[in-house]
């Protein structure tokens, strides 16, 4: 009866303030003395006790243009805006003051409380997850890994495997078929087949033509990482408390995903350790073995850093190339430079050059630099991580000459910063894989503050070579074997923003064999 009561009280409480906020907004709208955080036609609104609330209200569900138009239009591509629940903070594009963030002044801008808090459930202390001296005890043991030889070895040949034994036969099923795919389903399968044997070892068979236990796996995390991230729109945080203190509505499916995926994660881990005691496992060459032998046998600890793994490598590569495959549907030009690209390095196999059903080794993908760019510029515009945000310990002052306060939180947009003039020029919205090749057509770098795509500072992502591998030997034996035809393709799809940016609705194709 209590918990009704107080479930009851709540929801009167959250329609009087809506009621007493629209009742603010519509007169604040009348009024010409609005004004923007830096001048009257940049920044995002604000309006009297209720701060940017109204206009997030009405744009949540395009956060991420709504920001982008509002950043375009401020000086440093970067403002300040507080909501009800203190929430105060700065979303910024601007490239000197994501330097300043994620490595000048690093140490006062963490992952924070905030942050933590609303991802601990999923995450708990996984590497993504946590700061100070617990972050840098996994970021050692990781760095390290990611560098040794065996583990590259590794991903390439789990990635062969998933692409030639799984990937291209069901792709020359539906060609046979005429079937409509939805290909970034498939490349969620794909992706989280992979991870999970680079993880721990353990091959979940989503790609694989029966029913799995693994299939019941991947649905409640892609549940957890969806509903886990929707906790950062909530517009009344009290509400969230509420609902997750009850067990209603979100907060409920939200725990029940996390218990399967915990509960499927802590039993792989379980038999592991079991194993441990018996036999060595110091040849294998999976992350999970690697922090067993260093850290120890603590199941939370191991599943924590497994889950965190998982969701770096399934959900931000399968993020990239669905949007990849979307550009170039209507590009056939690119297409085309790629295939010659794939064409030039088959040739020079010498008797082998013919045989397009191997697998490319890990020379020849770096060989591949128009597929590189390619894949990077895709990713310039539909980052796989859009936004990242961390807290502020102490009062600062951003290169740009904006303050940021004691606990306030800093957001920055790779997403806006990949559609800004003054960083890419004009045709900074339009899809140019040229724009990253030198004269000679090899690949060229920029900035990570500039390009935010993998991050920055100590903090840069320690996959990026890993998440090369996969994306060019996907893209490649794809385009090489195939015509995908998008169906659609005209439509400009919309976004979903869980902790990747997915496509809403997916992306249906029809693939024929070439």
């Amino acid at each position: 009866m209590e918990s009704i009561l107080l479930f009851q009280g709540a929801q009167l409480l959250s329609i009087s303030i809506i009621l007493l906020i629209a009742y603010i907004y519509r007169h604040n709208t009348k009024s010409k003395n609005i004004t923007a955080t830096n001048s009257p036609d940049a920044g995002f609104p604000h309006y009297p006790m209720i701060g940017t609330l109204p206009s997030f209200l009405k744009h949540r569900h395009r956060f991420l243009d709504w920001s982008t138009d509002i950043l375009r239009r401020c000086p440093t591509h970067t403002s300040c805006f507080f909501r009800p629940g203190k929430i105060h903070g700065v979303m910024t594009a601007y490239p000197p003051n994501v330097e300043h963030m994620l490595k000048t002044n690093f140490e006062n801008y963490p992952k924070g409380p905030r942050f933590i808090f609303l991802l601990r459930d999923f995450l708990g202390d996984g590497i993504f997850n946590v700061d100070a001296d617990l972050w840098k005890l996994q970021r050692k043991t990781a760095s390290y890994e990611f560098n040794t030889k065996s583990l590259r070895n590794f991903v390439m040949e789990t990635v062969g495997f998933e692409v030639g034994a799984r990937l291209v036969p069901l792709l020359k099923q539906a060609a046979q078929l005429d079937r409509v795919l939805d290909l970034q389903d498939v490349l969620e399968r794909f992706a989280f087949d992979s991870i999970c044997r680079l993880a721990f070892n353990f091959d979940p068979e989503c790609l694989g033509d029966d029913e799995s236990v693994g299939k019941e796996f991947m649905r409640a995390f892609e549940d957890a990482a969806t509903l886990s991230s929707r906790r950062f729109m909530t517009a009344f945080p009290f509400v969230l408390l509420v609902k997750k203190r009850l067990g209603i509505g979100s907060e409920r499916r939200l725990k029940a995903a996390i218990g399967t995926v915990h509960e499927f994660v802590n039993q792989i881990i379980e038999a592991r350790l079991r194993r441990a005691k018996t036999e060595e496992i110091g040849g294998d060459a999976d992350l999970l073995s690697r922090f067993m032998e260093v850290h120890g046998g603590s199941v939370k600890f191991l599943r924590d850093v497994a889950i965190s793994f998982i969701l770096a490598g399934r959900d931000t590569s399968s993020s990239a190339l669905t949007w990849f495959f979307w550009l170039i549907s209507s590009r056939p030009e690119v297409v085309e430079k790629i295939r010659a690209e794939l064409e030039h390095i088959r040739s020079r196999r010498g008797n082998n050059g013919g045989q397009a059903g191997e697998i490319y080794s890990f020379d020849e993908l770096r060989e591949m630099h128009y597929l590189h760019a390619a894949i990077t510029e895709s990713m310039r515009l539909y980052p796989p991580v859009a936004v990242d945000t961390k807290a502020c310990l102490s009062d600062d002052v951003l290169p740009d000459g904006t303050f940021v306060g004691a606990g306030w939180f800093v957001s920055y947009s790779a997403y806006a910063m990949g559609r800004m003039e003054s960083m890419w020029g004009k045709d900074c919205e339009e899809f140019v894989p040229e724009r990253w090749l030198d004269e000679e057509g090899v690949f060229k770098g920029e900035s990570p503050y500039k390009f935010a795509v993998f991050h920055g500072g100590p903090r840069v992502c320690l996959g990026k070579e890993m998440a090369y591998i996969q994306m060019k030997s996907v893209a490649a034996k794809v385009l090489e074997e195939f015509e995908v035809e998008v169906v659609g393709k005209e439509r400009q799809p919309e976004y979903v923003l869980s902790l990747t940016l997915r496509m809403k609705g997916g992306l249906s194709v029809r693939v024929r064999q070439g």
